[in-house]
């Protein structure tokens, strides 16, 4: 990770509408710190709070490091962490929580891109950036028209380390078919936001290529049955299913298509890539693929430091699919920190929050997943993305690629 080092004016930070002031370590005790906050929303209970607490971690120890660094002389961050519980209903009311704290300057996440859909607007009307390291709706960023080449930024607020659907779905359909050589595939989706559009993608893209799509079908979230679809698997013949939802559901799907005496493998989106879709399946998982964005992260030269520095917090729970992107999330609204303040004088603006913003559309430095920066509609310009496939009971990296149309 490449750390920049910049001199900043000397002194006290002016107490601001985004930031409070506290004594430094100077035992004179006559410079003083402002404390900004980044928050922090997530999943924390619920099934999906595997994924959750390792984005709140992984945001944690990027002020940690920034703090033992100085990398913002004058400034002390810390977060304050939000609980979604995965349901859009949640999000909204952490984001006017947000927006009400005077002290949160900008925010990371959510994990689920239906929960940012409730969020983006009331972030937009505060001028608070979100930076998301797990969305991968395309509508977030380029608006619901961006199928037909009609791309429009929907809020100047919205940012991504992760890169989109449009991606990881055609990303999919080509392994699939010119990888795993699978030419007869039955698509199914959870119904919601990101299940639902990454299907519709990865399907466009499998026929396109000269695949069939074989059934379709959807299942509805938090139920446990789906035995009606996997004896459809089977009688349609297909050789492959491809599932567009999170892993509790997936999991169970996958048990049950080979349950019904379909031998045949399970793909999906990052959504499943978690240790927990191989402990929902009571029969072997071996042959199941998922793909996630970046590369793996124990793998990245770049990443070293942060697996290192991870592993000597002791968090109870493992920085899990999206740390890196989560650690480099934070870091950048860091860095969008210290560009506002060394413009003004080494103290944190009265409209801090609405400077940030500007401040994220022109960070660029090496992160833990690689180069980190923002194209024109917000999202990440690093197109790099990892298939993974269950052997012997665990993920195991089949193939990493930069993607190109």
């Amino acid at each position: 990770m490449l750390i920049i080092t910049t001199a900043i004016t000397a002194g006290a930070l002016t107490l601001s509408a985004c930031g409070s002031r506290d004594k430094s370590d100077n035992s004179d005790g006559d410079n003083k710190k402002t404390t900004v906050v980044i928050g922090v929303d997530a999943p924390l209970t619920g099934s999906l709070s595997a994924l959750g607490q390792g984005i709140k971690n992984s945001v944690d120890l990027a002020t940690k490091v920034a703090n033992k660094n100085n990398e913002v002389p004058g400034v002390t961050f810390k977060i304050k962490d939000f609980d979604d519980k995965a349901v859009p209903s949640s999000g909204k009311t952490n984001a006017t929580s947000m927006v009400d704290d005077d002290e949160i300057v900008a925010m990371v996440g959510p994990l689920n891109s239906g929960v940012s859909q409730s969020m983006q607007g009331v972030f937009a009307k505060a001028d608070l950036a979100q930076v998301s390291p797990a969305n991968t709706s395309p509508d977030l960023s380029q608006g619901p028209d961006w199928p037909s080449g009609k791309k429009t930024r929907p809020f100047k607020t919205y940012f991504r380390t992760a890169t989109t659907d449009v991606i990881q779905g055609r990303f999919a359909a080509q392994y699939y078919y010119k990888d795993a050589k699978k030419r007869k595939v039955f698509v199914v989706d959870d119904k919601q936001t990101y299940g639902a559009g990454l299907s519709k993608i990865f399907a466009q893209e499998f026929k396109r290529l000269g695949g069939k799509v074989v059934g379709t079908d959807h299942l509805t979230v938090k139920e446990t049955d789906f035995s009606g679809i996997a004896d459809k698997v089977k009688s349609t013949g297909a050789d492959s299913v491809y599932f567009g939802g999170q892993y509790p559901e997936g999991g169970l799907l996958s048990d049950q298509v080979k349950q019904a005496g379909a031998d045949v493998p399970i793909m999906g989106g990052d959504g499943i890539y978690d240790p927990a879709f191989i402990k929902a399946s009571g029969t072997s998982n071996d042959g199941d693929y998922a793909t996630s964005v970046g590369y793996p992260v124990e793998k990245l030269p770049s990443a070293k430091t942060f697996v290192k520095d991870y592993a000597a917090q002791g968090y109870k729970d493992p920085y899990a699919a999206y740390g890196g992107y989560s650690y480099d999330a934070g870091w950048a609204i860091i860095q969008a920190v210290k560009a506002v303040v060394n413009d003004n004088g080494g103290k944190l603006p009265d409209d801090a929050r609405a400077k940030i913003t500007e401040a994220l559309n022109k960070v660029s430095f090496d992160g833990v997943t690689g180069k980190v920066s923002f194209d024109e509609f917000g999202d990440t310009t690093n197109k790099q993305l990892t298939v993974y496939k269950v052997v012997k009971g665990a993920w195991t990296d089949a193939t990493s690629r930069t993607f190109n149309d």
